[in-house]
């Protein structure tokens, strides 16, 4: 984090962060995001398509190989580890590659440590564009989401205002307290690579 965004940070760590002063760009605090959250969504499915191939869903839906079949879902990110009765044995007829995160839906539950690897995974599997990933928790809501929203940050390069806009239209989403301050943290870490990548090409083109 730049020294003017720790600074900011330190202070207030509910305050919008502008890392590059050229850009219009602000990443929200955590509180004006949890408004931003409370605004109209789509009523609550059990699994939704929020990207191209990627799909968040419930424990309903992990469980129902039949309809996984019908899906054409080809990998599962099942994100509360135990919490469902499933692993990879369960889909061993399937031929379904599986993978395991094991998160709390706590606000104290870092659940960044998960977000290179699982964006990664899912990344792997979606770019080949006959494969589609089933990203599921309890509820289809928090852990899940969080995930998704930090692939769509990571590998999309979405900003975490237009990962959220874009997902909430496609599910109903709701992450808690603490994985929101840890998306926001994501957020401000991209804008400031983002802004040293900025920076790097400026120093080339002015040597050239």
């Amino acid at each position: 984090m730049s020294a003017r965004a720790q600074k900011s940070c330190d202070r207030n760590p509910y305050t919008t962060v502008q890392v590059d002063p050229d850009s219009d760009y602000i990443t929200p605090g955590t509180l004006a995001e949890l408004r931003f959250w409370s605004g109209a969504g789509v009523q609550y499915t059990h699994v939704n398509q929020v990207w191209s191939g990627l799909y968040i869903g419930d424990e309903k839906t992990a469980l129902e190989r039949p309809s996984l079949r019908n899906m054409g879902v080809t990998h599962i990110l099942n994100a509360v580890w135990n919490n469902v009765l499933t692993g990879a044995d369960y889909y061993r007829d399937m031929d379904v590659q599986y993978y395991d995160v094991e998160a709390d839906d706590k606000p104290t539950f870092n659940i960044s440590q998960f977000f290179y690897p699982a964006a990664q995974f899912i990344w792997s599997a979606i770019r080949e564009r006959q494969n589609k990933v089933l990203v599921h928790c309890m509820m289809g809501r928090s852990r899940s989401a969080s995930l998704v929203l930090a692939y769509l940050m990571l590998e999309q390069d979405l900003t975490v205002v237009d990962a959220v806009a874009h997902v909430r239209l496609r599910r109903c989403i709701l992450p808690n307290h603490g994985f929101l301050k840890q998306l926001r943290q994501l957020d401000i870490t991209l804008q400031e690579e983002k802004l040293r990548q900025k920076t790097r090409n400026t120093n080339k083109s002015l040597i050239t």
